[in-house]
């Protein structure tokens, strides 16, 4: 028998509290706030709140935010908010010590959102994101996590 937790329409949602890096925590314990997954906010609206998250050291959460955007996003953005989601979720795998996945993430999140680089919707710094992206990639390879930490985290907007 399937005991996840389920939505209405029967989706799975796991209602798990999770701690800062979005790992889940037991049933009971105190997380950190999640990002409500119906809420939707408009993109000025999400790359503030996801700025403000990366600033603040919480990624995951910033993800969940640039996810919730990508998800109801249908048209010529969709493939950019899946990008930032995916940058967002490379610094979550810094955090979380592994650096496979950093790189990974990182990249794939660059190359995602590159074509936006003429053209960059929303105030968006889209050059200098794939380029700090590609930048933080070289340098995990190169010289390690802490390394890279020191470079700092994703500027949304210039």
């Amino acid at each position: 028998m399937d005991n996840r937790d389920r939505d209405p329409t029967g989706r799975a949602r796991n209602a798990r509290p999770r701690d800062a890096q979005g790992r889940p925590l037991p049933r009971g314990a105190r997380g950190v706030d999640r990002f409500p997954e119906d809420l939707v906010l408009s993109p000025d609206d999400a790359l503030r709140h996801a700025q403000r998250l990366i600033d603040d050291g919480y990624p995951f959460q910033a993800h969940e935010v640039l996810e919730g955007v990508w998800k109801a996003t249908s048209g010529e953005h969709r493939e950019l908010w899946r990008g930032l989601a995916q940058l967002a979720v490379g610094l979550t795998h810094m955090q979380r010590d592994n650096p496979k996945g950093a790189v990974r993430l990182l990249r794939r999140g660059a190359d995602r959102i590159d074509p936006y680089t003429a053209e960059p919707p929303y105030g968006l710094d889209v050059a200098g994101l794939v380029g700090h992206a590609r930048v933080l990639a070289a340098r995990i390879e190169r010289d390690g996590l802490d390394a890279a930490a020191a470079a700092g985290a994703l500027p949304l907007r210039p």
